[in-house]
């Protein structure tokens, strides 16, 4: 029922009672009639033009074929995942689910909350149903009224016609997924990856063991890389690297500034954005002591000329495939003595990595590898109060003391990729053709050691680069960013002037 203005005379519209479906805030006025009526008129046509299907449409159907022989006869449900509050009515920008984008390739600017990919049983396989929240026709207010949703809001979304058209599957507006879900004639098994869609959760019933292992399976399936993820991934690595760059040559002005570290994350976060999505994970700019601290990123620390500073930063492309790339540098250009011995150190630890990232080695191997280089200069540097061989020993370990995490973690659409593996397909597993992983061995000596010299004391190092394995030796995906001492001092000397 309308309202009426005392003060203007004019009839109104209600606000909604529910506000998060329709988009609008409390603090949003209610609409004149007039003013709606007026809005519904007068618009030209604007369809996309030279929509075409997206190079990622293959592999997609490749990857969920492979889905589809897994689980023939049972009804899958993925979801993208809705927005995630960041304050009040204020969203975090949308990401969508991992599997989600894996299996439908949508990338981020077209990737829309609350879809839903469904994957529903039909003789020889399974036919793949996308259902979206496509772009508002103008008779409807949600384009000029829903701040969630509403084109004038956050842009135009795609039609159902131009999303199948560029993805490549049989696109379904979202508004039928209750009924279709809801279809006692088409009632079958359904296994969905849960928490993501409360209507989703609500329309089927829970399975917890059947959605794990689900979850373990869209994991594992993403342990080997196609040519698409692998170019991608490429990308992603090249942009890091240039992102590197950009941060060196603003060294200066961050050693002025009493938060530098802001100065220099800021710097990244230009080049993540302007080559893809975002920051694949929360930029590390760790100077100084604060590099002992694994997952520094409040990064409001002061720049200091002859301190190192650790620098841990990913750009993440509109796939949604992100580089995971550590790089630990001299903020005037120039290694001290000590800096130097305890940087070279961990680089040999890290080519000790490199060298057992081969088909058929062990993912613990590279951790053991590396692990076994830290201990040896550990104890020749007079801080390991056993021998190196006793130190490798699992129920010792002194050396993790001072590098305390692993050494390797798989790389892709997650920077910690692959999460839900099996141990015995991930942590226990063999490598093999595919894979991309990190090799990425630390050392760090906090300024409050007293096992360690003062020369030594507040440094931290970590060298880390994204591998791919292959048949033969493993390709350094970052090797374009320079790691040796040399190197990496001429590297930054024309970036510094």
């Amino acid at each position: 029922m309308a309202s009426t203005s005392s003060a203007t005379g004019l009839t109104l519209t209600p606000m909604t009672t529910s506000k998060k479906s329709s988009g609008t805030r409390s603090h949003d006025a209610p609409n004149a009639v007039a003013l709606s009526k007026f809005m519904s008129k007068g618009w030209a046509p604007t369809p996309l033009e030279g929509v075409q299907q997206a190079p990622v449409v293959p592999f997609c159907e490749n990857r969920r074929a492979t889905l589809s022989q897994q689980y023939q006869g049972v009804r899958l449900v993925i979801p993208a995942g809705s927005f995630k509050v960041r304050s009040n009515d204020t969203d975090y920008r949308f990401r969508p689910h991992s599997a989600f984008a894996y299996l439908t390739g949508i990338s981020a600017a077209d990737a829309v909350p609350d879809s839903v990919l469904v994957l529903d049983p039909k003789k020889g396989g399974h036919e793949a149903l996308l259902f979206i929240h496509p772009r508002s026709p103008r008779t409807n207010e949600e384009f000029y009224r829903n701040a969630r949703h509403g084109e004038f809001w956050i842009g135009r979304r795609l039609t159902v016609d131009e999303a199948e058209l560029r993805y490549g599957i049989k696109v379904k507006h979202i508004d039928t997924l209750e009924k279709f879900l809801s279809n006692k004639k088409r009632e079958r098994e359904t296994v969905v990856v849960r928490g993501e869609d409360s209507l989703v959760d609500k329309l089927v019933r829970l399975r917890k063991k059947k959605e794990a292992a689900l979850l373990t399976y869209l994991s594992e399936m993403r342990l080997i890389k196609d040519s698409y993820e692998i170019a991608e991934m490429q990308n992603a690595v090249d942009a890091s690297i240039r992102g590197f760059a950009d941060m060196v040559k603003v060294f200066p002005a961050a050693s002025n500034h009493q938060r530098g570290e802001r100065i220099i994350e800021s710097a990244f976060f230009g080049r993540a954005r302007l080559e893809g999505n975002d920051l694949g994970y929360d930029t590390i700019v760790a100077s100084g002591s604060h590099a002992c601290i694994l997952h520094w990123i409040k990064n409001d620390g002061a720049v200091k000329n002859g301190d190192l500073i650790l620098i841990d930063a990913g750009a993440e492309m509109d796939s949604f495939y992100t580089a995971d790339i550590t790089r630990t540098l001299p903020v005037n250009g120039k290694f001290s003595p000590a800096q130097r011995e305890i940087y070279q150190l961990v680089l040999d630890a890290q080519r000790a990595g490199f060298a057992v990232c081969k088909p058929g080695a062990k993912f613990a191997d590279i951790n053991r590898a590396s692990h076994e280089v830290l201990a040896r200069g550990l104890y020749k540097l007079g801080v390991l109060p056993v021998t190196p061989e006793e130190s490798m020993k699992p129920e010792v370990g002194l050396h993790r003391r001072w590098t305390v995490h692993g050494v390797s973690h798989m790389l892709g659409i997650d920077v910690h990729d692959c999460a839900h593996a099996r141990t015995e397909q991930y942590r226990e597993a063999v490598l093999r053709e595919g894979m991309i992983l990190t090799v990425e061995p630390g050392l760090y000596i906090h300024p409050d050691d007293e096992l360690f010299p003062a020369q030594y004391r507040g440094i931290g190092v970590r060298i880390e680069d994204d591998v791919l394995i292959t048949a033969g030796e493993p390709v350094v995906m970052s090797k374009g960013l320079p790691t040796s001492v040399d190197e990496i001092e001429a590297w930054m000397a024309p970036l510094l002037r």
